[in-house]
Formats: structure tokens, C-alpha cells, sequence
């Protein structure tokens, strides 16, 4: 029993013993601090920065401080630093080589970070996907679509393809274009388009809405509406100038044309004949006979 006592002593007192303590302490004062120091960045900056930058300073600070720590409780334990630094860089060249796509998504996104197209929460558009900013990490962008989906876009396809930022600008502009017959009074058309806008509440008096005439189409004049909300108002607008415009037109009795093809020949409109009651032989002889195309 002495004996074991004694070894037992003789651990507790020993250098490695020691060290090991040394080094436990070093990562739980150490996690304790970067999480401290990194929820203090990110209230003191987050009046100054946006919430994209808060973010990534809070998880750099976090980090950074893990890693230092990490190579202290390591030095206690009496690794060689040198030799673990060699190791690393051996092992990121093989994983670089290993994942040139993640390598190229990392990359992609410092650039994304440094140019800062959009921050967390603003809407944007890539390719077929529409949604919400939840974050920007370092391989990829979430995003929450409309209908409640989580879509994850790698970096790389970001830089590479045209993005759109729909929440960038506090107001954003609507352009109905709109089609009515030729027939129609351009000005009484004007007076009625322009009062549909000036009767919306969500639509802005400045910027003007602007009438526009775009061009002769095939069956009707075609105008262009265009009118401003503000961003967070703008589904509103939509609904609402549409319904308007439609009703508006209605009440002027101003026609909004569908396609229309008309028929004839070189020497007039083309004859038509209503035949009824006829029997089959009189049907057959009263339709006109396919003209021979054989040689």
C-alpha cells in the first residue's frame, strides 16, 4: 500500500503531471477567453459594421485565440512546434491538391467578403434560385428561398455567374408594360395610367412614374407604365397597379387586344359560303376540289 502511495505521489509531483495540468488549464481558461473576447467584438462592432463582417470577426477573433492556445498547451506538453508547423504545410499542399474545387470555393469567397456584393439578410437572385442571405461561409452562401427551402451556392458559382441584389437600394421600380388597341386616345390613355398611380398609396411621387410608348406590335400599342416603391413594399405595388390599371381601363372603356390574324387575297377578302341541311353528295360537290399537284 506504501509502495503505491508512493508512486502515486511521486506521479502527481512528476513534470509530466505537471505539465498535463498545465496544459488543460491553458485550453479551458484559453476557450473561455476567445469566447469571451470574440462576443465582445461583435457587440462593440456591430453598430459599425454590417452583420456579414460582425459575423466573420467574431469567428477570426474565436479562432485565432483557440490556436494559440492550442500551441501552448502543446509546448507544455513538450511537442516540438517546428516539427507540427513542417507536418501542416505538408498535409494543407496534399489536402490543396486533394480538393481543388473547396480550394477554389475558399478562395472565391475571401473575394466575395472583400467586394461585399450583399450581407446577411439582403435578397438576391443566382441562376434559378431567389432568397434570402442566412450566410456567407467560407465554401458556400445559404440561402432561404420564398417557399421556406435552404439552398446552398458554392462560392465559385457566385463569382463566376451574374448576381442579382434586390434588397442593395432602398426603392425599386416597377415597369408594367401594357397593350391596347390601335384605335385608342394616347392622351386619354396617359391621363388614366397616371392617375391609377397617382390614387396608389404605395406608389412614390418621386421619383415621377413615367408613361412610355414602346413601339407599334402586331395588334395593339404597346406602353410601358413604370412606378417606384419602397423595397419592402414593393410586392404590394404589383398587386396593387395591376388590379388598378385592369379596373382603370375597364371604366374608360379602353380595349386591351388579344393577337388577331386577318385573312384575304390579292383582290379582296376571302369568299365564305354558309351551306346547311345539305346531303353528302351536294356537301362534296359544294367543297372546292384540291388543285392536282402531280407532274
Amino acid at each position: 500500500m506504501n509502495e503505491w502511495l508512493q508512486a502515486a505521489q511521486a506521479f502527481v509531483t512528476s513534470e509530466a503531471f505537471l505539465a498535463a495540468v498545465r496544459a488543460a488549464v491553458y485550453l479551458l481558461v484559453g476557450l473561455l477567453v476567445a469566447r469571451l473576447v470574440s462576443r465582445g467584438l461583435a457587440r462593440v462592432l456591430e453598430d459599425k459594421l454590417d452583420a456579414q463582417q460582425v459575423m466573420l470577426t467574431r469567428r477570426i477573433s474565436f479562432y485565432v485565440i483557440v490556436l494559440l492556445v492550442l500551441a501552448s498547451a502543446l509546448r507544455e506538453l513538450g511537442f516540438d512546434l517546428t516539427v507540427l508547423l513542417g507536418a501542416a504545410g505538408i498535409l494543407t499542399v496534399a489536402l490543396g491538391f486533394a480538393s481543388q474545387t473547396s480550394a477554389s470555393n475558399l478562395i472565391s469567397g475571401l473575394f466575395l467578403i472583400g467586394e461585399r456584393p450583399f450581407s446577411v439578410g439582403d435578397v438576391i437572385k443566382v441562376g434559378d434560385a431567389t432568397g434570402e442571405v442566412l450566410s456567407i461561409d467560407p465554401l458556400s452562401v445559404k440561402l432561404r428561398t420564398f417557399d421556406n427551402l435552404m439552398v446552398r451556392v458554392p462560392n465559385e458559382s457566385l463569382v463566376k455567374s451574374q448576381l442579382t441584389n434586390l434588397s442593395r437600394f432602398p426603392i425599386r421600380r416597377l415597369d408594367m408594360q401594357i397593350g391596347v388597341a390601335y384605335h385608342t386616345d394616347l392622351k386619354q390613355l396617359r391621363d388614366v395610367l397616371m392617375g391609377v398611380a397617382e390614387g396608389n398609396p404605395v406608389c412614390l411621387e418621386e421619383p415621377k412614374p413615367l408613361f412610355i410608348f414602346l413601339e407599334y406590335g402586331d395588334s395593339a400599342l404597346k406602353i410601358q407604365l413604370s412606378v417606384w416603391a419602397r423595397r419592402e413594399k414593393f410586392l404590394d405595388l404589383r398587386n396593387s397597379m395591376h388590379e388598378g390599371v385592369k379596373a382603370a381601363l375597364d371604366e374608360a372603356g379602353i380595349e386591351i387586344p388579344f393577337p388577331q390574324r386577318t385573312l384575304g387575297s390579292l383582290g379582296g377578302p376571302l369568299p365564305v359560303r354558309i351551306v346547311d341541311n345539305l346531303s353528302a353528295a351536294e356537301a362534296e360537290a359544294a367543297t372546292p376540289a384540291e388543285p392536282d399537284t402531280r407532274d
